[in-house]
């Protein structure tokens, strides 16, 4: 059905185009993605940077980028650190409420404060990456020290502003979410390497093929639950009353309100990640000797051993906390409470306004608890297949799995909507 979806987006000129250009960006995104940063030991680096840390996730969202410490190391974290910062921010500052409230030209102010935001958290991350890797560094002369620190930190914000521009353009010209769709491709584009990686292991017998076909099973089933979630809704019933305008009667159809039980996507999961993200970084500043960092590296990392289950604790905790905030800054069950008044609307056995609203509320609360839940269990997963399958370093766990499934879901379906808008049936036949 996806397949016969792909060949009838692929007979509209127009939707022909767009798919040419996202797959040009993805393109240009793999080869930033290959072009290395001067003046660095790569052996160095290689051992400083070790596996089982978060530093793995952001390596993976980068397509390898971050471990060979390309223009695109940092890749779009910096962006979403500065989204959640906007976001949080709009909440607690009456300016930016009401500006994110007065439509377009709000969201294009906000969008631009997210950029710079983004510039500017670029620069922080890239500075401090780059002093806390100056172990790896290459200086030629004492006296070059700061300029090189420098001249790395600019090419890795550049990176990121050139990285966010590309999401932008993807959004505008191509198909689906352009921040999303690169995160997508940076961890399809590591899928070769995770095959290589477990063929190794079962030729040298560190695993078994018991082991492959446990770990196949487990990515099985993450699959089928990511879709039945992201998939899965309640749907609210709404009776609209008659209505007569003129010699016309309007209303009088029943309707319903979909309230998706992952209403937020994978939006918590990457807010999580990304600051997560911080701690490991900061001890990258600091001697491997120090107490914070041997605490960080210790009790903040996801390494298999009882060691990481405070870090898998705050992580799942972080997740669900962003799966109720994303949720309600979506989804408001006043608002849409007053539209339903509005369009003279009700739901059956309730009165509209404040009981529609507590009523829809006390749903939407169920269900995100539920989401959450299962966000929290599929980010946690890796460490439990590890234990299982004695597989380290897995290039594709549960929250790879759920980011590029939830991603793939909602690029077809806007594909399938603008076939829809043309006529075309596609695998809703």
């Amino acid at each position: 059905m996806i397949v016969d979806t792909l060949k009838n987006a692929w007979k509209v000129a127009e939707i022909r185009k767009k798919i040419g250009y996202t797959l040009l960006m993805f393109l240009i995104f793999r080869i930033g993605a290959h072009i290395p940063i001067p003046f660095i030991d790569h052996n160095t680096l290689k051992n400083m940077i070790g596996s089982g840390s978060i530093f793995d996730f952001l390596d993976t969202f980068s397509g390898g980028s971050f471990k060979r410490f390309t223009v695109f190391a940092l890749s779009i974290t910096p962006y979403i650190t500065a989204s959640i910062i906007l976001q949080l921010l709009t909440i607690v500052i009456p300016a930016l409420e009401r500006l994110a409230k007065e439509g377009q030209y709000g969201r294009k102010k906000i969008t631009q404060y997210t950029r710079y935001g983004t510039v500017v958290l670029g620069f922080v991350q890239a500075f401090g990456l780059t002093f806390g890797l100056r172990a790896a560094l290459i200086i030629p002369s004492p006296s070059l020290k700061w300029p090189i620190y420098l001249l790395i930190t600019i090419i890795l914000t550049a990176g990121t502003a050139f990285l966010m521009w590309i999401g932008e353009r993807i959004t505008e010209n191509g198909i689906g979410n352009g921040i999303s769709l690169i995160i997508f491709a940076g961890i399809v584009a590591r899928v070769p390497d995770g095959f290589k990686y477990i063929w190794g292991l079962l030729n040298v017998g560190e695993i078994n093929a018991f082991s492959v076909i446990g770990l196949i099973l487990i990515g099985a089933a993450i699959i089928a639950g990511v879709v039945f979630i992201q998939e899965g809704q309640r749907r609210v019933p709404v009776q609209y009353a008659k209505r007569v305008v003129g010699r016309r009667v309007y209303g009088g159809q029943s309707s319903h309100i979909p309230l998706k039980v992952n209403q937020a996507g994978v939006i918590p999961i990457i807010f999580a990640i990304s600051l997560l993200a911080f701690p490991g970084t900061i001890a990258t500043w600091m001697p491997a000797t120090s107490t914070y960092a041997q605490f960080v590296n210790r009790w903040l990392t996801m390494n298999g051993t009882i060691y990481s289950i405070p870090y898998l604790i705050v992580y799942a905790m972080l997740i669900i906390f962003f799966t109720y905030f994303y949720t309600a800054v979506t989804f408001n069950p006043v608002e849409v409470a007053d539209n339903i008044k509005k369009y003279g609307g009700f739901i059956p056995g309730l009165r509209p306004g404040r009981a529609t609203s507590d009523y829809l509320g006390k749903i939407l609360s169920r269900l995100t608890l539920a989401g959450g839940l299962f966000l929290a269990l599929i980010a946690v997963l890796p460490s439990l297949i590890i234990g299982l399958t004695g597989i380290k370093n897995i290039y594709l766990g549960g929250t790879s799995l759920l980011i590029v499934v939830s991603v793939a879901l909602e690029t077809m379906k806007q594909l399938e909507s603008l076939l829809m808008q043309r006529h075309y049936q596609g695998f809703m036949k």
